[in-house]
């Protein structure tokens, strides 16, 4: 989403400086609270708010479960998240919210992921998977880019969904670079799949 709305801002204001960055904090927001970002896109759970700053909800991403190829779960178009308990586990994000939605989730479902194989990345979590090490969860967003060997299925009860967010300081004025930016993410967001819509097979 950054990428198409980083080029809608250049061409509209071809002025602005533009720096960006990937930042692995435990907490994002404090850039923006201090004014040592304009803005930050976060993840984190459905209708999460802060005092002093606007979140601009941008979707909801829902995380599928990767199978290996040929696994006898693969089968069935939606599986329990239940279903996975016995399954070794890729765990496919670092220490964080994604993770966190990831071990609440199989909590939820009554277990806890037995993770044999770490990863800080969707790809190489994929390639763990491919390879029968495990199972992971990948959000759709990640997804788009699965790996040869890897069968993508939805899964239920509960269905995990990260919410993705900009986050700029109340007050931030609606016209002007920051605001062509915040519609640009918006429009962005809003060509990506719609959950359940986006072909989970080989």
């Amino acid at each position: 989403m950054v990428a198409p709305a980083v080029t809608r801002l250049r061409r509209e204001h071809p002025g602005v400086r533009i720096d960006l960055s990937l930042l692995e904090t435990e907490d994002p927001l404090t850039q923006v609270e201090r004014g040592d970002a304009d803005v930050s896109i976060v993840v984190g759970p459905r209708d999460r708010r802060r005092r002093g700053l606007c979140l601009v909800h941008l979707l909801d991403d829902e995380y599928l479960v990767a199978l290996p190829a040929g696994h006898p779960l693969a089968a069935p178009p939606v599986l329990d998240l239940a279903d996975l308990a016995a399954e070794p586990w890729d765990a496919s994000e670092p220490p964080g919210p994604c993770l966190d939605l990831t071990l609440q989730a199989c909590a939820a479902a009554g277990s806890s992921p037995n993770f044999t194989a770490r990863s800080e990345d969707y790809a190489t979590a994929q390639g763990f998977v491919a390879a029968g090490l495990g199972v992971a969860l990948v959000p759709r967003l990640a997804a788009a880019d699965r790996r040869d060997g890897v069968v993508l299925r939805r899964v239920r009860h509960p269905e995990p969904v990260r919410s993705i967010y900009a986050a700029v300081r109340e007050g931030t004025p609606a016209q002007g670079p920051l605001g062509t930016l915040l519609q640009a993410l918006e429009e962005a967001a809003s060509r990506q799949p719609a959950p359940h819509t986006a072909p989970c097979a080989p």
